[in-house]
C-alpha cells in the first residue's frame, strides 16, 4: 500500500519555477559540514510549545537566529521532534487534518502536513520555500510498479538566485521511518533530510513535477520505479550511485552477484550484512567486503533457487532492498 500525502499549491509552484534564474551561485560550501549543535540545543531547550499558535511558535523557534540556514534548521529540528507521524492515517490514505493549523493543534501529520507546516514556518521567517509532491517506494512490491498516484510530499528551500541554491528538506522522514507494511512507525530523528545530498535524495524521491528535480539526475519516472528501495541509512551514508541499478535481480544458482555502492560519508564501516527473506524466514549474514575510494563493494552467491527480498545493511542499518529471483 502507498502512503498517500497528496499535495497542493500548484499555482505557487508555477510562480516559483518562473522565478528561477540561470545564474550559478555555489552556496553548498556554506552548508556542508556546518555545525548546528547550538541551534539544535536551543530548539530542544524550548520544548513543544503547547497551545501556541503557528506565528508565536515560529517567533520563538526561528527569530533567535539571523542567518536563514540557521532559521530553517531550527524549524526543521522543532517539527521533527514535536510532530508525530500519523501511521494510521498514512496507511488508510487519509490526508484530512493536515493543514498547518490542524497539524499544530493535533500534533500529528502525514507527509503533506509535515511539509506544509515547514513551508508556512519558513515563509513566516522570510525564507522562500514550497511544498513538492511526488513519489517514494516503501516495499519491494512497488519495484517496477510505476504508479501514477502521488504518495509523498517534501519541501525545497531557496537561499539565493539560482536553482543551485535550492535545497531538499523532508521533515516527515526526518522524524522517523515506517515498516514495509505501513503498520509500525519508528521514531528516529536524523538530520540527513535537512539540506540533503541531492544525488542521494533523488534515489529515494521523485517529484511529480520534474522541474523540482534538483541537482543532476538523468533518470525518468519509469527508471525510478525500477530502482531498489532506498532506506534511511542510504541518506546518512550519502549514497550517490548503486549497482545493480534495478531493484529486481535475476541470479543463477552458485554464480556470484556483484554489489557496489558509492558513499560520500567518511564514517567507519564496521560490518556489512545481507538480510535475506522476510518475516519468520528472514536471516542476516555478515559478508566480506571491500571499501576503496568511497566505494563499498562485495559479491554474494545465492545457493538455492527461490525468490525473496534481499537487504544490504551497514553497521546494522538497512541501506537498500532488492528482490532477487534465483534460478
Amino acid at each position: 500500500m502507498y502512503v498517500y500525502f497528496y499535495g497542493m499549491n500548484y499555482f505557487i509552484k508555477a510562480c516559483f519555477i518562473l522565478l528561477l534564474p540561470c545564474f550559478i551561485i555555489n552556496v553548498s560550501a556554506q552548508i556542508n559540514n556546518r555545525d548546528f549543535t547550538a541551534v539544535d540545543a536551543y530548539v530542544k531547550s524550548i520544548g513543544p510549545l503547547d497551545n501556541m499558535t503557528m506565528g508565536t511558535i515560529n517567533n520563538v523557534v526561528s527569530n533567535k537566529f539571523i542567518d536563514n540556514v540557521d532559521k530553517a534548521r531550527a524549524i526543521y529540528y522543532w517539527i521533527t521532534h514535536n510532530i508525530k507521524y500519523d501511521i494510521k492515517a498514512a496507511r488508510t490514505n487519509n490526508i484530512v487534518k493536515n493543514t498547518p493549523t490542524e497539524v499544530l493543534l493535533y500534533r500529528k501529520a502525514v507527509g503533506i502536513g509535515f511539509a506544509s507546516l515547514f513551508q508556512d514556518m519558513c515563509s513566516s521567517a522570510n525564507i522562500r520555500c514550497l511544498v513538492v509532491d511526488g513519489f517514494i517506494k516503501n516495499n519491494i512490491n512497488q519495484i517496477g510498479e510505476n504508479s501514477t498516484e502521488i504518495n509523498h510530499s517534501w519541501a525545497v528551500v531557496q537561499l539565493g538566485q539560482s536553482s543551485e541554491t535550492w535545497h531538499y528538506v523532508d521533515p516527515a522522514l526526518g522524524s522517523g521511518f515506517a515498516d514495509a507494511d505501513m503498520k509500525i512507525f519508528t521514531t528516529y530523528y536524523t538530520d540527513a533530510y535537512f539540506f540533503s545530498e541531492k544525488a542521494t535524495f533523488n534515489l529515494q524521491h521523485y517529484p511529480d513535477n520534474e522541474a523540482w528535480k534538483l541537482g543532476i539526475d538523468q533518470k525518468n519516472k519509469n527508471d525510478f520505479f525500477k530502482m531498489p528501495i532506498v532506506k534511511v541509512a542510504a541518506m546518512e551514508w550519502g549514497l550517490t550511485k548503486l549497482y545493480p541499478h534495478y531493484g529486481k535481480i535475476k541470479a543463477n544458482v552458485n554464480k556470484a552477484v556483484k554489489f557496489s555502492f558509492n558513499l560520500t560519508s567518511n564514517a567507519d564501516i564496521l560490518k556489512v550484512e545481507l538480510g535475506i527473506g522476510e518475516k519468520k524466514k528472514y536471516k542476516v549474514s555478515e559478508i566480506k567486503y571491500i571499501q576503496l575510494a568511497g566505494v563499498l563493494s562485495f559479491t554474494y552467491t545465492f545457493e538455492q533457487e527461490n525468490a525473496y527480498p534481499v537487504t544490504v545493511l551497514i553497521n546494522g542499518k538497512e541501506l537498500v532492498s532488492y528482490y532477487v529471483e534465483v534460478e
